[in-house]
């Protein structure tokens, strides 16, 4: 469901209702975007679908949505993007198995069919646990759910195809498995504005930099 900005703009203490939810459904990503890009829907036994945003129409905040993936018995969604040009879909599965694949991979389909393999999920490397679009210059962070955590360039992980198991991102102790990826966001110009921002030593012998007031003559 899309929703402009403008019906968030009275926000209450306890919060206001983003999107009607159904049964036992629940909200699992939500993300800005212009209105013109392309959506990406993975799900944990490794279907996918890509459609242009165009599909879906504006509605109000308590609207329940259009379909974006039809869902096969047992299946579920995982992650949403909005596609970003120059980016790559980073796929990753329970057993620390992961892999990125060009976007040009996945056809641009309608929304609410059933999509195409993003993965194949097997025993060896175990449900997908995480979708997302990273760029090469981006870091990573995987968790896993004894609290372990593994923090990587998008660059060092390998490109590959759709229908494949990817390639392995964690070494896992035994009964431990993958839960979560976040893409981490750039700290470069942060530290920059911190920089630039930050007060400097007064030079010696100067009262007007000095941060006081000098007595009337």
């Amino acid at each position: 469901m899309m929703s402009g900005l403008a019906a968030f703009s009275n926000p209450r203490a306890g919060g206001i209702i983003a999107m009607g939810v159904n049964g036992e459904d629940s909200v699992i990503s939500v993300q800005l975007s212009d209105g013109k890009s392309e959506i990406f829907i993975g799900t944990r036994d490794g279907l996918s679908i890509r459609f242009p945003e165009s599909d879906i129409r504006p509605m109000g905040r308590s609207a329940y949505g259009v379909r974006g993936i039809s869902l096969r018995p047992g299946d579920e969604v995982v992650g949403m993007e909005v596609l970003r040009p120059g980016g790559t879909i980073l796929t990753v599965t329970e057993n620390g198995y992961g892999k990125r694949t060009v976007i040009d991979e996945y056809r641009v389909q309608g929304r609410g069919g059933y999509g195409i393999i993003n993965i194949q999920t097997t025993e060896r490397n175990g449900k997908v646990v995480g979708v997302t679009c990273v760029l090469d210059n981006e870091e990573l962070m995987f968790i896993t759910q004894q609290g372990m955590i593994l923090r990587t360039r998008a660059s060092g992980i390998s490109v590959i195809g759709r229908a494949t198991q990817g390639v392995r991102l964690m070494d896992l102790d035994e009964g431990d498995r993958t839960v979560a990826v976040a893409r981490l966001e750039d700290q470069g110009s942060v530290d920059e504005e911190e920089n630039s921002s930050a007060p400097t030593e007064p030079e010696p012998g100067n009262p007007e930099d000095s941060g006081t007031e000098t007595a009337p003559e």
